[in-house]
């Protein structure tokens, strides 16, 4: 009996998913854990709290900057858990988990190895960003969970559901629509064969986006007259979002993109637990590096490197042209849907280090690959636990990274 247990278990262990399911199970425990501290709204959940109660007892929004599909989600998540912290942040927590799912077989899809789709996975799951926007009711984790999908669609070269999915991300936050630079990078550059039905997922993400923001206005609003001009609501979007501009806000917060990525720019949501919007120090130190080894295997002809290039381009460097040329205000969480393509990138690379020491006789060079590998990981798990909100410890304003 003994016998058969313990083989049962080998098996388990074996299993493909094993480390996939044992990273979901562990940041759903961790997300539960915190659910209910604080036991009021935090940050920008003011408002999207605040705009769904207005959806649910008036049938109209504070928020018309902002399409529907995320505020619905909050609104449906409310309905369903009640007005509290579990209605609040149910959905985000579910969504952000779908995203890390996503996101694993996204990596294995574009050819990437088990051990280094694992690692990717295990990197964007215990860092902090990612963890903290995952867990608080706000309108980019809905987006990026759609945004993923539409990335794992169009690998998988289904080009009209991946539209759609484009479409959906667009409806749920317009940032959004970013996944569709991402796609169109990697198709035009891609050594891979080319299929025209591409154009197919272009079409489709337009007219989802145009013919549900109908649908999911009407939700809201419950009167036609309101929302039979979809242009007109596009423009008001993209007017009103336009508006937040360097001279128009003042935010302790606000920076230019550039700086994310030289300076560290916490952004504080919390004080205790520390809700940070931070970048974790192992993934921030690492994302020019990254971005320089993904060229190098891109150029190389790794497929998932230059989706990773893509990736990183079309949703964090695009913001650059885009606030000289604006003035548009933005905000060191915008670097949220970026940690994707950063996190995949060190999969491939961390992965390198560990085949390189296991691969021919164990030399000087090769411990030192495998050392580097074992203090990046412990490293980054430290990064996590300093910043998330898991331990009522004020790490951050001990070392100097919030304010006292």
């Amino acid at each position: 009996m003994g016998m058969e247990i313990k083989s049962k278990l080998n098996k388990f262990y074996k299993w493909q998913y094993f480390w996939l399911l044992l990273i979901v199970l562990s940041t759903l425990i961790m997300h539960f854990c915190i659910i209910t501290n604080p036991i009021g709204p935090i940050f920008d959940e003011i408002h999207y709290v605040k705009d769904a109660r207005v959806i649910t007892e008036n049938h109209t929004t504070e928020r018309f900057e902002h399409p529907p599909l995320g505020k619905l989600i909050i609104t449906a998540g409310m309905e369903i858990f009640g007005d509290n912290v579990w209605g609040w942040r149910v959905f985000p927590i579910l969504f952000g988990t779908a995203t890390i799912v996503l996101f694993y077989f996204l990596c294995r899809r574009l050819n990437m190895s088990p051990r280094a789709s694992n690692i990717a996975t295990f990197l964007l799951a215990f860092e902090n960003m990612t963890f903290v926007q995952n867990s608080v009711a706000m309108l980019d984790v809905f987006y990026l969970t759609f945004m993923m999908a539409s990335f794992l669609l169009y690998v998988c070269r289904k080009y009209i559901l991946s539209g759609v999915a484009v479409g959906l991300s667009g409806l749920a936050k317009l940032n959004g629509l970013l996944a569709l630079p991402v796609i169109g990078i990697h198709w035009i550059f891609s050594r891979q064969p080319r299929s025209w039905w591409f154009l197919l997922l272009i079409l489709f993400a337009i007219l989802s986006f145009v013919e549900l923001m109908i649908v999911f206005d009407f939700a809201i609003t419950r009167d036609f007259s309101a929302v039979s001009d979809p242009i007109h609501r596009i423009q008001q979007m993209q007017s009103l979002s336009g508006s937040l501009t360097f001279a128009t806000v003042t935010h302790p917060a606000a920076s230019h993109p550039w700086e994310w990525v030289i300076f560290y720019r916490p952004m504080a949501y919390w004080y205790m637990p520390h809700y940070t919007g931070a970048i974790s120090f192992t993934i921030w130190a690492m994302i020019i590096p990254t971005f320089i080894y993904m060229l190098v295997r891109a150029i190389k002809r790794s497929d998932a490197a230059l989706f990773g290039l893509s990736w990183f381009a079309a949703t964090f460097l695009i913001w650059i042209p885009a606030t000289l040329i604006t003035d548009r205000v933005t905000y060191p969480f915008y670097f949220y849907p970026a940690i994707g393509a950063i996190c995949l990138g060190l999969g491939m690379a961390l992965t390198q280090l560990l085949d390189y020491f296991r691969d021919g006789r164990i030399t000087w060079l090769r411990r030192t690959a495998l050392i580097f590998f074992i203090i990046f990981i412990v490293a980054h798990l430290i990064s996590f636990l300093i910043l998330s909100p898991l331990i009522p410890v004020d790490f951050a304003k001990l070392v100097g990274i919030t304010p006292s």
